[in-house]
């Protein structure tokens, strides 16, 4: 395990913590006035690798040979150092918040101003808080402004294997309630698709873009199909052949080598996709958080159960029926367009990078 300590004068900033994966959400921001949770699970901590927060340039401004850039053309992108590490709130210590930047201040912090949490020691920028709405609540900790330390005596949660991973069963229900500030309809919340499937999905759609190499894609039926199929059947040619994606990790029967695309899991402590025992040397692997994945390969049906007297607090109505988002499912729009523009392939393929701009002309809307 580890803390986090000023690399101006030492000073610890944060509790003990075990390094896992990013989520895959991180950088989302999700419809208008929404009340995100926290990102970060507590006692844990993750590295972005591409440079995260303020100050901004625009895409034209930065050196389109280096790492901030990307290999396709964004509106702007961070100018920061990379390799900033994001922690829960509740887990920074001996910090004071810097008042003068608010940043854009509408229902919390939103990191505009660069960082605004200082070393309560010496007074050093150290972290960037966000809670603002629309935005995951986390804290930022500057790379060129913190170091990290072993903790002796004290060992991160032991790494589970793929198969203790699938025993745990755990998923990511495709929808829930979003709370708000100021109510919609008379209601401090509503019903709609996760934002971490969403998040999820923009990733993941990427992915498989670059992995149809410019062909039709047919995806695994049930709630794959939801997710992506009107996105691929809108942005791809029609016709055949189709490069067929399948669902395979732990637990799921071995891939056939008819496969050309694996949806598989990340693992959520190390990062690292899921792989065949033997793999096929064409597949190309498309990665899905693993409580989605589980989803994907495991629908839970919510169906209602009978029951007599009262009603246990774990049995689902069925009257009234339960809620659904009111709309098509739609991937996020920032993190397909932040995968996309990193992967190497859209550099050499104009059909992509047209994907990114037709975006401005509100062509793809229905889809993001």
């Amino acid at each position: 395990m580890f803390v986090f300590v000023c690399a101006g004068c030492g000073a610890e900033l944060t509790i003990p913590l075990s390094q896992v994966s990013l989520p895959g959400h991180a950088r989302q921001k999700y419809g208008n006035g929404a009340q995100l949770p926290v990102l970060m699970e507590a006692g844990t901590f993750a590295v972005d690798p591409d440079p995260w927060g303020e100050p901004r340039r625009m895409w034209g401004e930065v050196d389109p040979g280096g790492a901030r850039a990307g290999h396709a053309p964004v509106r702007a992108v961070s100018d920061s150092t990379s390799g900033a590490s994001v922690i829960a709130p509740g887990d920074i210590r001996g910090t004071r918040l810097i008042p003068e930047k608010r940043g854009g201040a509408c229902c919390g912090l939103d990191g505009a101003d660069g960082p605004n949490l200082a070393c309560g020691t010496c007074d050093l920028p150290v972290a960037t808080r966000v809670d603002d709405c629309s935005l995951w609540q986390a804290v930022w900790l500057s790379a060129d402004a913190v170091h990290r330390v072993p903790v002796d005596g004290l060992h991160a949660a032991p790494l589970l294997s793929w198969a203790e991973l699938a025993a745990k069963g755990e998923r990511t229900s495709p929808f829930e309630p979003i709370a708000t500030w100021g109510g919609r309809l008379g209601s401090n919340h509503y019903w709609s698709w996760s934002p971490q499937w969403e998040a999820a999905a923009g990733h993941a759609l990427a992915h498989l873009l670059v992995a149809s190499q410019g062909q039709p894609v047919v995806v695994p039926g049930g709630p794959a199909t939801d997710v992506f199929q009107r996105a691929l059947d809108a942005l791809l040619p029609t016709g055949t052949p189709k490069r067929r994606a399948v669902l395979a990790g732990p637990g799921q029967p071995s891939p056939d080598a008819g496969a050309d695309i694996l949806l598989v899991p990340v693992h959520p402590q190390t990062g690292r996709l899921w792989t065949p025992e033997t793999p096929t040397a064409s597949a190309y692997l498309v990665p899905l958080p693993l409580g989605v994945w589980r989803w994907l390969a495991s629908p839970q049906q919510d169906l209602p159960v009978p029951a007599s007297g009262r009603l246990p607090q774990d049995v689902l109505r069925d009257d009234p029926p339960p809620l659904l988002p009111n709309r098509l499912f739609r991937a996020d729009w920032g993190t397909f367009q932040h995968t996309l523009a990193r992967l190497p392939a859209v550099r050499s393929s104009p059909w992509l990078r047209a994907i990114l701009e037709d975006r401005t002309q509100n062509t793809l809307a229905a889809f993001f």
